[in-house]
């Protein structure tokens, strides 16, 4: 004997809610389905004429019905369904971390999702990939650094950071570095329409070189403004005449000059400073030259005047510098230091060391 079809009586609301389901662009298909169901079956169709309507079989619409009669609303969600049995349990996932600790096979320099399978034996590539996802680990990007190993860094890093977050009173602090050797090369550029209509501005990989230049820069850390000087060379000569000109700028104020280690700023006999008793150096600790505030000046320059320009001379690359500085500085604002302590870093050599 077939079940009996179960009498559908709704509520206002319930009917309310069931039209303003179906009226919903959201909807999922199979709700929208559900709900006419009831709605055809509190108009008082019959199981059979409602599967007619919706073109679906009679025991489906069955279904609903009797769902609906039993738990109201909640009846046409779908049940808890456990899913497919994991294969892979978390044993499987401490063993392919593990393996990123271990050597390569033969004739590889490092790890890839195939090989951590084709090594595991019993583990699938999907498994691998899923378990890397997991933890947020890419084994084919690959990042350099500079590490410091000097021994004063925390007191070198204390003193320039405390020149950025509290100057001394009517004293000049001043970021100097060197850019040396910037190329003036000449390269077609332009604008080109790839196939899929993308349009990209960019240059020709071929190119012209017509010489080198070297700058020097000086960043007054409490205005922002850049102060440069074009030479043919990098050598103390150089360095001592730019420093010349700083001084004379301010030969009535205490002047504080951050400095990396190269060995033009710090000969063993320097007579200059001691000619210069207003003039202090501050050197930036042993690879750690990211602390003075010029390097982040120097990548401004390099994106927005000299990356992907032509030049036919050195003297046009100075010139467009120039002509950088002299509209950066009308709108230059000082770099906004806010760590008080900076920590050398390290890298760790097994990944199993991430989590001690």
């Amino acid at each position: 004997m077939p079940r009996p079809a179960a009498v559908i009586h709704l509520t206002p609301e319930e009917e309310k809610s069931l039209v303003q389901c179906l009226r919903s662009g959201t909807t999922e298909q199979r709700r929208v389905e559900r709900a006419r169901v009831i709605l055809l079956a509190h108009q008082g169709h019959t199981t059979q004429e409602i599967a007619d309507t919706l073109h679906t079989r009679p025991a489906r619409v069955s279904k609903w019905r009797q769902r609906f009669a039993k738990h109201g609303l909640a009846g046409l969600l779908d049940t808890f369904r456990s899913g497919r049995p994991k294969q892979y349990d978390e044993a499987a996932e401490r063993r392919i971390l593990a393996h990123l600790d271990q050597a390569p096979p033969e004739g590889y320099a490092g790890w890839s999702g195939g090989l951590l399978a084709r090594a595991l034996g019993n583990v699938s590539d999907d498994e691998v990939w899923r378990v890397l996802r997991k933890h947020r680990i890419s084994l084919q990007r690959r990042r350099s650094w500079c590490i410091s190993t000097d021994p004063e860094f925390a007191t070198k890093a204390a003193d320039i950071i405390g020149l950025y977050l509290n100057p001394p009173d009517n004293a000049l602090v001043v970021s100097v570095d060197e850019k040396p050797s910037i190329q003036a090369l000449e390269r077609a550029q332009g604008w080109i329409r790839l196939p899929d209509g993308k349009a990209l501005n960019g240059f020709s990989h071929c190119y012209t070189r017509h010489g080198t230049t070297t700058l020097f820069a000086a960043l007054d850390v409490m205005t922002g403004q850049g102060k440069t000087g074009h030479y043919r060379r990098r050598r103390r000569r150089e360095f001592l005449e730019f420093m010349n000109e700083i001084v004379a700028a301010h030969s009535d104020r205490e002047i504080h000059v951050i400095l990396d280690n190269l060995n033009t700023h710090k000969p063993k006999q320097d007579r200059w400073r001691q000619r210069h008793l207003n003039v202090h150096f501050h050197y930036t600790p042993t690879y750690a030259s990211w602390i003075n505030q010029v390097e982040c000046w120097f990548s401004i320059l390099s994106r927005q005047a000299l990356r992907g320009a032509s030049f036919t001379s050195p003297q046009q690359v100075r010139e467009a510098i120039d002509r950088f500085v002299a509209a950066y500085n009308q709108k230059a604002v000082p770099f906004e230091w806010k760590k008080g302590v900076v920590h050398p870093s390290a890298p760790k050599r097994n990944y199993a060391d991430l989590h001690n």
